[in-house]
């Protein structure tokens, strides 16, 4: 086994790299074609999701693998192999193994445990194996990474260490609330009809939304999904599929939108939402990102100094409306330390012995001064040592709409956020909202199991490879009984068929016996780490023709492909 996987993920790359390094369904389709084309990779399968982009290849060269899958994913991604190279990882063999098992199981997702994952590897195994890019390694790792990934789901509580992508990002728009009395009687807008917006839709339907209605730019599948929806014994929600040129309209109408599509451009921009919530609030949006400077700086308190009483210092004549600017090195120049450290005192309520102070020297009654009069000129206002005032707040809106941005790269403009009576939940923010989540128990008791199925998946690949080895040893030997059985009945031709059959068991179970034992052993040497090479050895010492083993393992891959579920 030479399994090598190359790939970018949220713990490996900024989400404006992944955004940008998004994978289209047609990029995979070329991807695997030209990876499987390349010389060193025999098999080929990309897994790309939301949050990671993994280019999986069985390889007959470590190095020059490597070297290949970076240099195919920089070119299908569109971001330069320089820049793409420091977010990049690099699994091979049994950590591969590992990888893979991992992420099938929730463990590497951005929320932990969760189990979308699992349909986006049976469409990534099933894209391989329509494109016939997936061999029978491939095939082995992404169905057992299924089997992996429903054991954990099954054997553990998993699901309790995290949640869906989709249930994490409404309970990030529900501001932790509960989410069901957060959206019970909103209207619902879900843009996009695949796996993640589906989930979405359905999600919202059970909270009890009021209304779902669903934009695709094939309207046949929102109408699908929009059914779906309404004949779902477990919700009563009104659903009802548009085309996306009406999005606009029914966005003004929309409490909660949640947006996952294909497409590599913004669906929503800042001035549509703007637009749309103007539209629904009657009120013009501001942006809170334009003037917020000038905004905190209005609502900085002025600086107490000279105005409270018994206050030591009055500077009341050169302090401005919102504390001192450059006049502050003015009123500072001439004071001596002492001056100084006696306000310093009285603004701690303490005391200062001036007489200690006036023994200070002149030098150092200058470095205080220029110091002080140095910062009064930077940050316009005299320092005082006193409690920090309380940080001002720029009031926002309560939100009037909510967003939910599940798609990669990015379906809403970022600057969305800016806007006022607008709440924005995207892949970033649950990223980083994701980020501290505490992980259960039950997690490590998935960690055994990735950690057991490794091994035995290793274990069975090990045994698989000699198993063409120890069939050609065994035809081989059939044919040199065969070959001595004709020998004897043309030195022996009065014997009757009975002795003969005689005779042909007793030597086929000469063969049989002397063969078991190496054969049974020779499998579980090979089974164990290290064991490739007692394939090479039996070879070695049997003389077996490569070519006989080259044609059981073409058999082998044969069966193995008319067996495969379609």
């Amino acid at each position: 086994m030479s399994l090598l996987v190359v790939g970018l993920s949220h713990r490996s790359a900024p989400v404006s790299v992944l955004e940008r390094a998004a994978l289209s369904v047609d990029a995979q389709v070329k991807l695997l074609q030209d990876t499987v084309a390349a010389e060193p990779a025999t098999e080929a399968a990309v897994l790309a999701t939301c949050n990671r982009i993994e280019l999986y290849a069985d390889v007959d060269k470590f190095h020059a693998g490597v070297a290949e899958l970076s240099t195919l994913l920089a070119q299908h991604s569109g971001v330069g192999l320089e820049e793409l190279t420091p977010y990049l990882y690099v699994h091979y063999e049994d950590r591969a193994v590992h990888h893979q098992f991992s992420v099938a199981c929730g463990l590497d997702s951005m929320v932990v445990g969760e189990g979308q994952v699992l349909g986006q590897i049976k469409d990534s195994l099933a894209r391989a194996q329509e494109l016939h890019t997936a061999g029978k390694l491939l095939n082995d790792l992404f169905q057992q990474s299924l089997r992996v990934g429903k054991r954990a789901h099954s054997e553990t509580g998993i699901d309790r260490a995290g949640q869906s992508l989709v249930t994490f990002g409404l309970e990030q728009l529900a501001a932790g609330g509960d989410v069901k009395e957060w959206a019970g009687g909103r209207r619902a807008l879900v843009i996009g009809a695949g796996s993640m917006s589906s989930l979405a839709a359905a999600t919202l339907a059970r909270a009890g939304v009021a209304e779902v209605v669903v934009a695709n730019r094939t309207v046949e599948r929102a109408e699908r999904l929009a059914q779906i929806l309404t004949e779902a014994d477990d919700t009563t929600v009104t659903a009802r599929a548009v085309r996306m040129d009406a999005v606009p309209d029914e966005l003004t109408r929309a409490d909660i939108v949640v947006s996952c599509t294909g497409a590599t451009g913004l669906v929503l921009t800042a001035e549509a939402v703007a637009k749309a919530v103007e539209g629904r609030t009657g009120q013009p949006v501001a942006d809170l990102g334009d003037g917020a400077r000038t905004a905190v700086k209005a609502a900085l308190p002025a600086t107490g100094v000279g105005t409270e009483e018994n206050c030591p210092l009055d500077l009341a004549a050169v302090q401005g409306a919102t504390g001192f600017s450059v006049l502050g090195e003015a009123a500072v120049a001439g004071m001596d330390a002492a001056t100084l450290e006696q306000h310093a005192a009285w603004v701690d309520n303490g005391t200062v012995d001036r007489r200690e102070a006036a023994r200070r020297s002149p030098e150092a009654d200058a470095e205080l001064i220029t110091a002080l009069a140095a910062t009064a000129a930077t940050v316009g206002r005299i320092p005082e040592r006193r409690k920090p005032e309380p940080a001002a707040v720029i009031p926002r809106p309560a939100p009037a709409v909510f967003f939910l941005d599940l798609a990669m790269p990015r379906d809403i403009d970022a600057a969305v956020h800016r806007l006022a009576g607008v709440r924005l939940v995207d892949i970033e923010s649950l990223a980083e909202a994701s980020a501290d989540a505490p992980m259960a128990a039950d997690v490590d008791q998935v960690r055994r199991i990735v950690s057991d199925e490794v091994a035995a998946f290793g274990a069975a690949q090990r045994a698989a490879h000699i198993t063409p080895t120890v069939v050609a040893l065994r035809t081989m030997a059939a044919d040199v009984v065969a070959g001595e059985i004709a020998r004897l009945d043309g030195r022996l031709p009065d014997l009757d068929e009975r002795q003969r059959g005689e005779i042909r068991q007793a030597v086929h179970r000469v063969v049989d016996k002397l063969l078991h034992a190496p054969t049974v052993r020779v499998k579980q040497l090979a089974a164990e780490p290290g064991g490739a090479g007692y394939a090479d050895a039996l070879r070695t010492l049997f003389d077996l023709d490569p070519e006989t083993v080259a044609a059981v393992s073409r058999a082998e891959d044969s069966t193995d492909k008319k067996d495969r579920p379609a």
